[in-house]
């Protein structure tokens, strides 16, 4: 490979969410335990540096040695208007695209913009827990359309059930997550069309968070929802550099709205914002210079995801799995251990001291006995923490 994604990057001491905010997990019920020697894998950023022509990009910028106000010129949009032209066949205007400094802050936006207190907003448990927070955040009900597995474990989507959500009056507005997080899920461009015929049928507005789409293994293939339906005035597009090319802490997220009504909605609520000159610079260099180091990253994440397959068959036969087809995330089932998730996780982040994220976060009925764990470190990280895990569950093996 012609990047060295094995490279450790020291990230304590940095100010980083992931790896120094030890009060904030004791404080949310993550864990209490976390020490020096704790290996976090518990949210989704990586733990490998940037692609060389964004780390250009970024100290061309400094080198300006003016940080002011800056707004996104033609090659922004340019930028942006063929990285989904060319890898997806989706054209998009520059009017369409609104800036946005986050994926949540957007998903904030489009509740308080598509629907009034009091509303049910759909969405596909177990699912990104931020989710439900901006919906109780804004005093909007969940209706939650459950997943179901089949017998390999493979999750699906209940269209009966939600058809049903959405004839519900007071249900107008769907979140849908694809590629689907926790479960690496990519939707079938069967099962989105009839979703957005569905929400087209009864006046529920889509916002469709798909900052996960270029992230995708070598074998699978990933479709914007708007490609997949004649209809997409009612469809709001969630893009982001954000999670493929490392850089959530500068908060470039674009949403696409095609519909001039919906577009005038969601800017009449965002109000006036603006990138600093840092995003923009990265958002250009990305998405027109990164696209070699992308290829590689995935075809590295694909060999994670594939030593990790074969080390829980091999050390861990009860952690029940399903290969996800997009996202670094790796859903995993430890149910069939026979113990509770309270002792799950004490084997996990204490006795193993790795921080995952419990199931429950993401499903608070149905989560108990799984947990995620972002597969965005170096491999060397990943090895260690699952040998760490496979020796807290020695006993039970």
């Amino acid at each position: 490979m012609t990047y060295n994604f094995d490279e450790i990057i020291k990230r304590r001491g940095t100010d980083s969410f992931k790896w120094d905010s030890h009060a904030l997990l004791k404080e949310w019920g993550i864990t209490d335990h976390f020490d020096e020697n704790t290996i976090s894998l518990f949210t989704a950023d990586m733990d490998i540096a940037v692609a060389p022509a964004i780390e250009a990009a970024m100290h061309q910028t400094a080198d300006r040695r003016i940080y002011g106000y800056s707004f996104p010129g033609q090659d922004y949009y340019d930028a942006i208007i063929s990285w989904f032209e060319n890898k997806h066949h989706w054209s998009i205007q520059k009017e369409e695209i609104i800036y946005t400094p986050g994926t949540v802050f957007a998903l904030g936006i489009a509740i308080r913009a598509y629907t009034k207190e009091g509303d049910g907003v759909i969405i596909q448990r177990p699912v990104y827990a931020p989710f439900t927070g901006q919906i109780e955040a804004h005093k909007r009900v969940v209706a939650n359309n459950q997943l179901l597995q089949d017998e390999t474990g493979h999750y699906f989507v209940n269209l009966e059930e939600f058809e049903a959500l959405a004839k519900k009056e007071e249900n107008t507005l769907f979140i849908l997550c694809n590629p689907h997080n926790p479960t690496g899920r990519i939707f079938s461009n069967e099962e989105l069309k009839r979703m957005a015929e569905i929400c087209a049928e009864n006046n529920v507005v889509i916002v469709a968070d798909e900052i996960h789409g270029d992230l995708i293994r070598q074998d699978s293939s990933f479709t914007p929802m708007v490609k997949t339906t004649d209809n997409t005035d009612h469809i709001v597009t969630c893009t982001a550099i954000n999670k493929t090319f490392n850089v959530a802490g500068l908060h470039a997220s674009n949403i696409v709205i095609q519909n001039a009504v919906l577009r005038q909605k969601f800017q009449e609520t965002l109000g006036f914002a603006m990138p600093t000159p840092f995003t923009i610079n990265a958002v250009i260099a990305a998405y027109t210079q990164c696209d070699e180091w992308l290829e590689e990253l995935k075809i590295y994440f694909d060999g994670t995801i594939d030593w990790l397959m074969s080390f829980l068959q091999e050390k861990m036969p009860q952690v029940k799995y399903v290969r996800p087809e997009g996202t670094y995330i790796f859903w995993m089932d430890f149910r069939g251990y026979g113990i509770t998730a309270e002792d799950i996780k004490k084997r996990i982040y204490q006795d193993a001291n790795v921080v995952l994220e419990s199931g429950a976060m993401f499903d608070p009925d149905l989560g108990d006995g799984f947990e995620r764990v972002c597969l965005s470190s170096p491999r060397p990280l990943i090895q260690e923490a699952f040998e760490r895990i496979a020796k807290a569950f020695e006993d039970l093996n």
